[in-house]
């Protein structure tokens, strides 16, 4: 089982979803794999459609006037930036070879028929197929592992959807998710994490966020999020619509280490390291008389203070386990106390 909730418990899983960014050019796809990869990826993502099976036939020959067009219509647009399925094939290779998972979105069913022949190693549900249970059936029963987004998604289209994978295998991860491009900030309700886990404790929850910043991977994985999707490209300045708000190789290593940094920034030290720390041989200040303490006479507040020394004696710290304590010989002012001096 891929997306088993116990083996990441204290790791995560990253999915760098270049998407179209690759703008239908195989060669760019293949450095995606490459760079991603090397930048911490876990898995690279592509998407898949038969534009003319996923279209009406006058969805695909409107007019498309925009500055990210590619095509004077909508499905001539579409057409410039699929890969062939012997492109798909090169890439499956290519992503084994940089010991990455092979992870395409499927938005019709021959894309799907097309990635179960390849063998594809996880489906992407797709935040816009959230609900669409004749194709959610039809992902389900390959058997290959899931991850689902809900963008958009009402707790009744979520609960029906993964209750229908679950019929037929639990290899799911579920993805919390805001469906806008690019979402700000202010936006991402990160808190449906930890009601996304209260909901399916046995299965991994994940944030799959269109934030064009690296904030939000740490904050999740606070919030119990294991599963992490972020778009990418190679350039932010390239055309198209998501290039905008996608990581650049530099940022997603540092959403990777940021990530990977929290489990271990959250545990306490121990307290036989506390006071051990090397600034206080050197810095730390050691307990000396304040004024002239006769024998006999009690230790308070009033006739002690601390000084730095070349060595620590009596530390300032521990000056509440000698508060009370009686002086056994005379203490002349500015002299170091130590234990042998106070009973």
């Amino acid at each position: 089982m891929k997306f088993n909730v116990e083996k990441f418990k204290e790791s995560s899983y990253l999915i760098a979803e270049v998407g179209q960014n690759h703008n239908g050019n195989l060669k760019t796809a293949m450095e995606f794999i490459k760079v991603f990869a090397n930048s911490g990826a876990d898995a690279v993502k592509f998407q898949m459609r038969n534009n003319k099976i996923l279209f009406s036939q006058e969805a695909y020959n409107r007019t498309y006037d925009s500055e990210n067009s590619f095509a004077n219509t909508y499905g001539e647009h579409r057409e410039k930036l699929e890969l062939k399925i012997e492109d798909f094939k090169i890439l499956k290779n290519e992503c084994k070879k940089c010991g990455v998972d092979f992870m395409v979105t499927p938005f019709d069913e021959p894309s799907l028929n097309s990635l179960v022949d390849l063998k594809v190693d996880v489906i992407k549900i797709s935040s816009f197929d959230l609900g669409n249970l004749p194709f959610i059936n039809r992902i389900a029963r390959t058997g290959i592992p899931i991850v689902m987004s809900i963008g958009g998604g009402q707790e009744d289209q979520i609960e029906a959807s993964v209750d229908l994978i679950l019929k037929y295998h639990n290899d799911i991860a579920i993805m919390h998710c805001v469906s806008e491009y690019p979402c700000e900030f202010d936006r991402l309700g990160l808190e449906n994490i930890q009601n996304l886990i209260r909901k399916w404790p046995k299965l991994l929850i994940g944030s799959s966020d269109h934030f064009n910043g690296i904030l939000s991977g740490p904050i999740a994985y606070m919030l119990g999020a294991r599963i992490f999707e972020k778009h990418v490209t190679l350039n932010r300045s390239w055309k198209g619509t998501d290039q905008s708000f996608s990581l650049e190789p530099i940022g997603f290593s540092k959403f990777r280490r940021d990530i990977d940094r929290v489990g271990k920034m959250l545990p306490m030290k121990s307290n036989l390291e506390l006071g051990s720390e090397k600034v206080f041989s050197r810095l730390g200040k050691s307990v000396v008389a304040y004024s002239d303490i006769k024998a006999g006479e009690k230790l308070t507040l009033e006739n002690i203070s601390g000084v730095i020394l070349t060595e620590i004696v009596i530390p300032v710290r521990k000056i509440n386990e000698i508060i009370g304590k009686t002086a056994l010989v005379d203490i002349k002012k500015g002299e170091i106390l130590n234990y042998e001096k106070i009973k």
